[in-house]
Parts: C-alpha cells; sequence; structure tokens
C-alpha cells in the first residue's frame, strides 16, 4: 500500500490525523480518538522509508536528512491535502498528516461568535492560541476567507507549510510557504512592508525575532493574524513579554498594549451525538485590559474578562457552560474542561 491510498483511507474515515510509527500499524485520530487502521500489519523502518520518500522532492530529503525534521504539504489526486510532519524516532523515521478539508471553512462553519467580526476591519494583532490539534489553522482560514469575500485588501499569508489554498475574491491573497517561498518568517516579515499588504497572516510565531517583527507590523498600520501555543489570553501575553530580554519587557508591554486586538483562545471537546466543537475564551484589548498590560497585572486579565460579557469577552468556563445549556455538549464534558467546575449547577 502506498502513502496516498493511507491518505485516501484517511479522508474516507474522516479521521483528523494519520501517523505512522515503526513497531505499529498506522494510527488515524477520529473525533480526537487514536485507532489502528484495521488490517494493516506493523510498520518497520524500512517500510516506513518505502511510504514516505517517494512524496519528497530532492531539496525536501536533504532538508530531512540534515535537520531531522520536515514539514510539508501533499495532495493526492482526489484533491484532499495533508500538512505533513516527518520526523525520526528512535533513529526511524515518523510521520504526522493532519488532513486539510477540501472546503475552506466560513465564519458560521466554525460558529465564529459575532463579537469577533467588527474587529476583522481594525488594524493591529490578533492571535489566536491554543494547543496543537485545536483547530487554529480552520479559524485562521475561516477569518482570511471571510476578510477575501467581504472586502478589497492584499492578503499575504507565511506558512509552514501552505494549508488551504484560497482563490482571490474580493481580495487578492499571495501564499508564500517556508523553505520555497522564503528563507525564515523573520526575514520574510522585515521585507514584508514594500508588498503593499493590508492583511498578514503568520502561520506560528515561533521565536523572539518572528514575535518582535510581527508586533512591530501590528503597529504599522496593517491587520497582522498570528497564532501561539498557549491556553489563554494571560499566558498569551505571559509568554510574548517573557521571550524577550528584562531589559526591553517593558518596552514590549507597551507595544502589545497598543497594538494588541484581541485573543482567541480555543480547543476543541466532543461534541454531543459525535464529532467535534470549539470552546473558546476571548480578549478584547479595552482601556482596562490595556492598563493591565502596560502595568505587568497580567493574573488581574481573567477578572475583567469575566465582567466584560458586554463587550464580547467570554471565559472558556462560561463558554462551556453556554455550550452545554444549548445541547452541543453533555454535562461530563462541561465538567472535564472547566477550570472552575463548581460555576455548573
Amino acid at each position: 500500500m502506498t502513502l496516498d491510498e493511507l491518505f485516501s483511507i484517511a479522508v474516507e474515515q474522516k479521521a483528523s490525523d494519520l501517523h505512522l510509527i515503526v513497531g505499529m500499524a498506522p494510527v488515524l485520530r477520529i473525533d480526537g480518538a487514536l485507532q489502528p487502521i484495521k488490517n494493516q500489519p506493523k510498520l518497520s523502518n524500512k517500510a516506513t522509508e518505502a511510504l514516505v520518500y517517494p512524496i519528497l522532492t530532492e531539496k525536501q530529503k536533504e532538508i530531512f536528512d540534515l535537520q531531522k525534521e520536515l514539514d510539508l504539504s501533499h495532495e493526492i489526486k482526489s484533491g484532499h491535502r495533508f500538512r505533513v510532519n516527518l520526523h525520526w524516532e528512535k533513529n526511524n523515521i515518523g510521520l504526522v498528516a493532519r488532513v486539510i478539508s477540501d472546503n475552506i471553512p466560513t465564519m458560521e462553519d466554525i460558529m465564529m461568535p459575532q463579537s469577533i467580526y467588527p474587529v476583522l476591519d481594525r488594524q493591529g494583532l490578533i492571535l489566536i492560541t491554543g494547543p496543537t490539534g485545536c483547530g487554529k489553522s480552520t479559524t485562521l482560514a475561516a477569518v482570511i476567507n471571510y476578510i477575501n469575500s467581504t472586502r478589497s485588501a492584499n492578503i499575504i499569508t507565511l506558512e509552514d507549510p501552505i494549508e488551504f489554498l484560497f482563490k482571490p475574491n474580493q481580495s487578492i491573497i499571495k501564499q508564500r510557504q517556508l523553505h520555497t517561498d522564503m528563507i525564515s518568517f523573520q526575514s520574510a516579515l522585515i521585507h514584508l512592508l514594500r508588498q503593499d499588504p493590508n492583511v498578514i497572516m503568520v502561520g506560528e510565531m515561533r521565536d523572539l525575532e518572528t514575535i518582535a517583527a510581527t508586533i512591530t507590523l501590528a503597529e504599522t498600520g496593517h491587520l497582522v493574524l498570528a497564532t501561539l501555543h498557549t491556553h489563554n489570553s494571560a499566558q498569551t501575553i505571559d509568554r510574548i513579554i517573557d521571550i524577550f530580554p528584562p531589559h526591553q519587557q517593558q518596552q514590549i508591554r507597551l507595544q502589545v498594549s497598543m497594538t494588541l486586538l484581541g485573543i482567541l483562545s480555543q480547543q476543541l471537546i466532543p461534541k454531543a451525538g459525535g464529532g467535534r466543537v470549539a470552546t473558546r475564551e476571548i480578549l478584547f484589548n479595552t482601556p482596562a485590559i490595556a492598563n493591565l498590560v502596560r502595568e505587568n497585572k497580567i493574573a488581574q486579565i481573567k477578572t475583567v474578562i469575566q465582567t466584560s460579557a458586554d463587550e464580547g469577552m467570554i471565559t472558556m468556563d462560561q463558554d462551556l457552560i453556554n455550550l452545554y445549556n444549548e445541547k452541543m455538549i453533555d454535562k461530563e464534558t462541561a465538567l472535564a474542561h472547566m477550570t472552575h467546575p463548581e460555576m455548573l449547577q
């Protein structure tokens, strides 16, 4: 069986991910649960190499052999696309492939709260955060799709790798991929100002240089969308500040307090009746929030979110209660994901 045939099985079984691990049969993640593909033998390292290497270009093989890690996108004959990560584990090749929907999601598809829409017409920084596999890429795609459908803008995305393929509608869209279209996120961000952007999407803020360049772009009159692997708004702001040397942190606090538009932190949880649904914490950078950021009182941010429902903010616990009341999730799921389960009577 070829890797493309395994990818086809992942699509047919509505899996979100495919795992290849030496010593095990291929494994799918379906609705969050891992399960081996039936009637498939355990993989040897030689068999895994035979599956993986045919989809790589010579340049990709060179990078993988040198860096021991490689991210790429791959498309099979049916048109379905995959975000593929290759790595080494116990001196064996490993693969994890995320199935990318062939339909670009809409804001309605992902149940995006109405409070988010007006912010997308402003200039500044919007962060989408959450753990791996929480739907950050899907949320970014829905936001880009919305902007593309509603206004005239030059949208530039920096991705590793390119996932959803956008077609220009009201906007023009340039999608740039690491290693093929740019050397690094940092170098691409430095030159973006000369490319007449209105909206910039940074796939992931991975290091100090990328974070610094992203914040600077948000200061210069652009809407910048980016992701971080953080679980809530307070942790996100702490992560951004803490990555800088101590002597720069007060300046970064000031920059963040002025450029930040909002933070949307999410996770995917089991949906009643099958499938998964996103639950979200939403923060908007009101004067009260900006003041807490400047004064380094990040611990008080959650309290402000709790008391700012009129401004469109919501905590994860409050959103979980709403999902439960709407019968989108069952009580056990809500309680399992709440920080303060005693709030749910």
